[in-house]
């Protein structure tokens, strides 16, 4: 492994939660939408900084050999008088970055068209808080062959809708010079993070175009605004997204191979995101390096990212029961074969009918979200809706979940069978330890989610009272 890799390594953590399973943070040198444990990420109410850097990866020559090693060129903002603690951590943060600006390798060569690539990568520190890199890779202006540069922001908000309009802000003036870069990042870096469903406008000047109003606007619904299902879809047929889901909710290995950056990162964080309101805390590389091949013959749980050229070391490689999915084709080159029988049959069948219904009628990006992810969260509210009523409560406001009561209590016996396995995880544990934990009522989405449908069990309820 390159000096980089080692440089990595080196700055890596495990940890491990509930139930003793490693928590390896490789991938994202460790953070889409909701907690600070995987792909969803945490629901900002809006007021904090936009991002925490802005960097510029280059490839530059090794003295020795032909190869290339990917070097921050550029950085904004400039840290000074840092403590001792806090330059140990930006150094350790600034030496991972580059590996994940190009995780393809360091074989490259001047070029004369290279198609631009916005992607993403999650680093996760040692205690389990997440940054998130948003990246371009393209071409800098010239003539000639040249090699690629990667913008990339880090942050520790989840809105990648939001940052992409971003990196087309920093493309177009890196068009012009560096120098009309900075003026537009540091009126970002000063402006507050929107609330959801508020806009926030910035004023830049641009050579030669004078002065542009932006406007950025975040969602409404923020807990889908660090995703877009939609390359997903496009990838894969509605009963392999049901069996990805399945596979994570039992917390397996599951590798998605594809050709291009945008795709795997998509992809990835789309099937995470699936399982709102739990979110994923194991091994989580939206595109792994090169150097980090490794990480598929890990024996504890992961969700990775691998490029379609390194096919062959990963099938080569020793792997206990994964699923491998092939985003290029849409078909799955290894799996565990019990894919389709791990949720009941009956609310598989609700989840498919419900993606299916008006699929083709969905135009924008917001509409396919909310219909991907509402029979799934459906599933969940349906399966494990039920959890505040088997907390009890001490007088000093700590909670104590009632495992066995809790999925006792369902009628179905398919459900119960599932639902006694979905406790066990690591997604559930979490998820119940912060309920424990908290002395408010619950809120959010998947709150407001199970409220509607007692609401609607206690109306059938009234109508067949009626008719009887």
């Amino acid at each position: 492994m390159d000096g980089l890799g080692r440089r990595l390594r080196a700055s890596l953590r495990l940890k491990r939660g509930r139930g003793g399973s490693a928590q390896d943070n490789s991938g994202e040198a460790a953070k889409e939408p909701e907690r600070a444990q995987e792909h969803c990420l945490t629901n900002f109410a809006g007021g904090q900084h936009f991002f925490e850097y802005l960097l510029v990866v280059s490839l530059k020559k090794r003295r020795s050999g032909e190869d290339y090693e990917p070097t921050i060129t550029y950085q904004f903002p400039k840290r000074e008088n840092l403590l001792r603690g806090q330059q140990e951590e930006e150094e350790r943060l600034l030496s991972a970055i580059p590996l994940f600006c190009f995780p393809d390798g360091n074989e490259w060569a001047p070029l004369t068209e290279y198609p631009r690539e916005t992607f993403s990568f999650v680093l996760t520190n040692v205690d389990g808080s997440r940054k998130i890199g948003y990246c371009r890779r393209l071409l800098p202006a010239g003539r000639g062959p040249r090699l690629p540069k990667v913008y990339c922001i880090i942050s520790c908000v989840g809105c990648f809708g939001l940052f992409s309009k971003i990196l087309d802000e920093v493309e177009k003036r890196h068009q012009i010079s560096m120098a009309v870069i900075y003026p537009f990042m540091q009126g970002l870096r000063e402006a507050a993070f929107p609330a959801p469903g508020k806009t926030v406008t910035l004023k830049s000047f641009i050579p030669d175009s004078g002065t542009e109003f932006i406007s950025l606007t975040r969602p409404l619904d923020s807990h889908l605004e660090h995703v877009d299902f939609n390359s997903l879809l496009q990838c894969l047929s509605l009963e392999q997204i049901v069996q990805i889901f399945a596979s994570a909710v039992l917390e397996r290995r599951i590798i998605f191979l594809a050709e291009d950056l945008s795709t795997l990162s998509q992809c990835i964080h789309a099937a995470a995101a699936l399982l709102y309101p739990f979110s994923w805390a194991h091994t989580y590389i939206p595109v792994v390096p090169e150097s980090l091949l490794a990480t598929v013959c890990c024996p504890t749980p992961f969700m990775v990212g691998v490029q379609m050229r390194f096919l062959q070391e990963v099938t080569e490689s020793p792997m206990e029961e994964v699923l491998l999915v092939n985003l290029r084709e849409g078909t799955f080159l290894m799996s565990v074969g019990d894919e389709k029988d791990i949720l009941p049959p009956k609310l598989q069948d609700d989840i498919l009918d419900s993606l299916g219904q008006g699929i083709n009628d969905l135009q924008t990006s917001e509409q396919i979200n909310e219909h991907v992810s509402g029979p799934f969260v459906q599933f969940f509210v349906k399966t494990v809706g039920h959890y505040v009523s088997y907390i009890k409560r001490e007088a000093n406001g700590q909670g104590h979940f009632q495992e066995r009561a809790f999925y006792k209590a369902l009628n179905s016996k398919a459900n119960r069978r599932f639902v006694k396995k979905f406790v066990k995880t690591q997604l559930f544990s979490l998820f119940i330890q912060e309920a424990e934990k908290s002395k408010n009522p619950p809120a959010g989405y998947f709150q407001q989610k199970i409220l509607e449908y007692e609401e609607q069990k206690k109306q059938k309820k009234s109508r067949e009272k009626t008719v009887k």
